[in-house]
């Protein structure tokens, strides 16, 4: 069914597509010019984990530690204890701070989501 609002046409489409094949098959850049591709991080960028967004407690400090913690540990992972999500963190090579971090929660307390964890790291931070 055609739309009014399509900006392209079919074939345009089509051609985008083609054009785009061999990027979604290689997983990296297929592109000759240097000049176009993104800069790679460098070594001494900060990590996620470090950066300076936000000072501890603050919003943007929450949502980094719940984005963070995301990237690790799944649905799968609660509940659990912290020693236990300190354990899951370590076998999936989570940031050395995080993993530390995680490890001083007392290990009494069992967490049921990401979002509590995040939430006991930033009071306790």
């Amino acid at each position: 069914m055609q739309r009014g609002s399509d900006r392209l046409s079919v074939h345009r489409d089509d051609e985008m597509k083609h054009e785009l094949r061999g990027l979604l098959r290689s997983g990296h850049p297929t592109r000759v010019e240097e000049w176009h591709d993104p800069e790679p991080a460098a070594d001494d960028d900060p990590e996620v984990w470090s950066g300076p967004v936000g000072g501890l407690g603050s919003p943007a400090s929450l949502e980094r530690m719940r984005s963070e913690l995301a990237r690790t540990l799944s649905r799968g992972s609660f509940p659990a204890t912290a020693r236990d999500l300190a354990r899951t963190l370590r076998r999936h090579s989570a940031p050395t701070p995080l993993v530390d971090a995680v490890a001083t929660l007392p290990h009494s307390a069992r967490y049921e989501n990401v979002q509590q964890l995040a939430e006991a790291l930033a009071g306790g931070a």
